[in-house]
C-alpha cells in the first residue's frame, strides 16, 4: 500500500501502459481517475479498479480544464499526475509526414503536458507537494529512423521534465519521466509499420533483454517514482527498456 491515501490522474488510462499503471496504483491504495479520449475504455478500467472515469482530449484546453475540475471535485485534492496519453505517426520519411499529422502528434505528446501543468500545477503549489510523471520514450534518447517527429516530441518531453523539476522543486513538487521501449499496446503496430513475426523479431533484436515493455513493468516503475520512497528523486528520465538505450 505504497500509495495509500493518494489521489491520481492517469491520462490515456483506458489501455496499454496507462491501464497497467492504473491497476498498479489502485492495488497500492491510490484513488485513480482514469482519463481517456475513449469513454468506454476509461469506464472499463475504472470499473475494474474501483476508480473514476473521465473523458478527456489532452490536446484541448477546455477538455483538460474540465478534467482538472472533475478531479478536484471528486477527490478534493490531487497528489499525482501522470501524463501518459500519446500518439505516433506511421513510419515514413520525415518530409512525407503530413502537416496535420505532425500538429496532432505535437499537440497530444507535447502541448498536453503544458495544458495539464497550466490547470493542475497551481493546485499542487498551493498544497506544497505533488508528483508529476511524464511518459516519454526511448525514442527521445535513441531515435529510430522514420519516426522522426514522434522521436522529437518525446525528446521534448524529457527536456520539459527536467525543466519542470528544477522550477517546481522549491514548491515541493517532484517531476520525473519514464522511457519505455515499445510494448504490447495499441501503438505497437504503428511503431513497427506492420505487425508480422519477421518485423517483431527484427524489432526485438534491438532490445538486449529480448522482450517488449509491459504495462506491469510501467506500473511498477511509475509506482516507485510517484511514491514517498522516491522523495529525493526529481528530474530523472528512467529507462524501462530492457537495455535498449545502452
Amino acid at each position: 500500500m505504497r500509495l495509500d491515501g493518494k489521489t491520481a490522474i492517469i491520462t490515456g488510462g483506458g489501455s496499454g501502459f496507462g491501464a497497467g499503471m492504473a491497476r498498479k496504483f489502485a492495488a497500492e491504495g491510490a484513488r485513480v481517475m482514469v482519463a481517456d479520449i475513449n469513454p468506454d475504455a476509461a469506464q472499463t478500467v475504472a470499473d475494474e479498479i474501483g476508480g473514476v472515469a473521465q473523458v478527456v482530449d489532452v490536446s484541448e484546453n477546455d477538455s483538460v480544464a474540465a478534467l482538472a475540475k472533475a478531479a478536484f471535485a471528486t477527490f478534493g485534492t490531487l497528489d499525482i499526475l501522470i501524463n501518459n496519453a500519446g500518439i505516433t505517426h506511421l513510419p515514413q520519411p520525415m518530409e512525407e509526414v503530413g502537416e496535420a499529422e505532425f500538429d496532432r502528434v505535437l499537440a497530444v505528446n507535447a502541448k498536453s503536458v503544458y495544458l495539464t501543468a497550466r490547470h493542475i500545477v497551481p493546485h499542487m503549489k498551493s498544497m506544497g507537494a505533488g508528483a508529476i510523471l511524464n511518459i516519454a520514450s526511448t525514442a527521445g534518447v535513441s531515435p529510430r529512423p522514420k519516426l522522426n517527429w514522434y522521436n522529437a516530441s518525446k525528446g521534448w518531453m524529457i527536456t520539459a521534465t527536467k525543466a519542470m523539476a528544477v522550477e517546481l522543486a522549491p514548491h515541493g513538487i517532484r517531476v520525473n519521466a519514464l522511457n519505455p521501449v515499445a510494448g504490447e499496446t495499441p501503438l505497437l503496430k504503428s511503431f513497427m509499420g506492420e505487425d508480422t513475426p519477421e518485423v517483431r523479431a527484427r524489432f526485438l533484436s534491438t532490445i538486449p533483454l529480448g522482450r517488449f515493455s509491459t504495462p506491469e513493468d510501467m506500473g511498477n516503475a511509475a509506482c516507485f517514482l510517484c511514491s514517498d520512497e522516491a522523495g529525493m528523486i526529481t528530474g530523472v528520465a528512467l529507462e524501462v527498456d530492457g537495455g535498449r538505450c545502452i
